[in-house]
């Protein structure tokens, strides 16, 4: 099998790792060849804080990952969250030299640049420079200005920032477990290529992935990014809500809430009650179901609230700037029962439960199509369109090598080059991480 058609995504998270292989069938869908999971037993809130035991959990994920898909792995795409990612709108613009020559990459690639010069917070870092909608000499609204004329390029862009230690730390356990780190996505990028479709992205709408210690939102309008966040609130702090409220242990928590567990009160009936064993001889505890709603309920409520005073920063009441796909949940957390109607009673608007099936091949296990996997998925898939990037490069670049000088090739050369993705900044971020910790050494 060859090698570059595979792809590894790495899901460093706060309850769980996951290490996903997959590769792309030969109708373009991705097909999960092998699983491997891991309980996260150095990760607080999406941030390392226990480089030994997230190494250990990284090794047992990738090594389960191996035997099921009889595959060695060697380079992984890695996933970042947590409660230190931000994000801010930005607005820029560079005056050109020779307004006669059309705009090409490079304009923009400086555009870019600038925006990278903005001053930050210590210890912060920019992950993600996403342009929005570009203007030349005042004219708006322009989603694609290559091989437009022009002397004033403008452009709103979606700035993502980051802790850098936070970056460093995961690069450095990816490493320490004898990795090669290929690729830094954002979760909440990754998690929304697996499970939105092209006319949610285009009509409105908001992810939300309800993980175990964020939860992270990405709003997408008219097919751009328009607003990221980070809530750092996820399912342990409901797991853990219940622990207190009933006096239980975790492990029993855990249980209750994924098996009883409801975010809607009012659909028990106060004469269901659960028994409880109690620790080492003691009595067992009698827990009523309703009882266990209302502490779910109120912890729920308090996400899904914070959660939509991002969505109203985005600016959803304004009808410009309407979400009208709603709201897509996915994620662990999402598996809560009654947790779509909540949602759509707290915000008044549409809600589906996201799976990530669309991009899966016919006949992927059930198990993989799970909201669980959902950010591992969109990692797998990342990996795989950076590899079609490089190998489209490469092939651009034995063709120039070549020198086809025929009147089409020069045509088909400029919509390649109109065509081409930008190399996104967290590839260059990739190698300024790989850098720094060649360097460490």
């Amino acid at each position: 099998m060859e090698k570059h058609n595979i792809s590894v995504g790495l899901d460093i998270g706060t309850t769980k790792i996951v290490a996903m292989i997959g590769r792309k069938n030969e109708y373009g869908k991705v097909e999960i060849l092998g699983v491997g999971k891991s309980k996260s037993l150095g990760v607080h809130r999406g941030v390392v804080n226990n480089i030994t035991q997230t190494i250990q959990s990284i090794q047992q994920a990738v090594q389960e990952a191996e035997t099921a898909a009889s595959e060695k792995i060697e380079g992984v795409t890695v996933g970042i969250a947590g409660q230190h990612i931000r994000s801010l709108q930005h607005s820029d613009y560079i005056t050109r030299a020779n307004s006669e020559l059309v705009i090409d990459e490079t304009d923009i690639d400086r555009l870019i640049n600038q925006v990278h010069k903005l001053v930050m917070l210590p210890g912060e870092e920019i992950i993600h420079v996403l342009p929005q909608e570009f203007k030349v000499d005042g004219q708006a609204e322009i989603s694609e200005p290559i091989g437009m004329y022009g002397g004033r390029l403008e452009a709103n862009f979606h700035v993502v920032v980051g802790q850098v230690s936070s970056i460093r730390n995961i690069g450095r356990c990816v490493k320490s477990s004898d990795l090669d780190l290929e690729g830094i996505t954002l979760e909440p990028l990754a998690s929304a290529n697996a499970v939105l479709s092209q006319e949610e992205k285009e009509a409105g709408v908001a992810l939300i992935d309800i993980g175990g210690g964020t939860t992270d939102l990405a709003v997408f309008k008219d097919g751009i990014i328009r607003h990221t966040a980070v809530i750092p609130f996820g399912g342990n702090v409901i797991t853990e809500d219940i622990k207190e409220g009933c006096s239980i242990i975790e492990k029993q928590a855990e249980l209750l809430k994924m098996k009883f567990g409801s975010a809607w009160p009012g659909e028990n009936k106060d004469n269901e009650i659960v028994s409880i064993p109690g620790l080492r001889g003691r009595d067992p505890k009698e827990i009523t179901l309703k009882n266990l709603s209302k502490i779910i309920h109120a912890r729920v409520v308090e996400i899904i609230e914070q959660v939509y005073v991002e969505i109203k920063n985005y600016g959803h009441e304004e009808q410009k700037k309407k979400l009208i796909a709603g709201i897509v949940l996915t994620g662990g957390g999402s598996q809560l029962k009654h947790l779509k109607q909540l949602v759509e009673y707290i915000t008044g608007m549409d809600t589906r439960i996201g799976y990530p099936n669309e991009h899966l091949a016919g006949g992927s296990d059930d198990e993989i199509a799970s909201p669980l996997f959902a950010t591992a998925v969109g990692l797998v898939m990342d990996g795989l369109q950076r590899q079609d990037r490089a190998l489209a490069e490469e092939i651009e670049e034995a063709e120039s090598a070549n020198e086809l000088e025929s009147n089409d090739s020069d045509q088909e050369e400029i919509m390649k080059e109109v065509q081409k993705e930008r190399r996104s900044f967290l590839d260059k971020l990739t190698e300024k991480v790989k850098d720094f910790l060649d360097n460490a050494e």
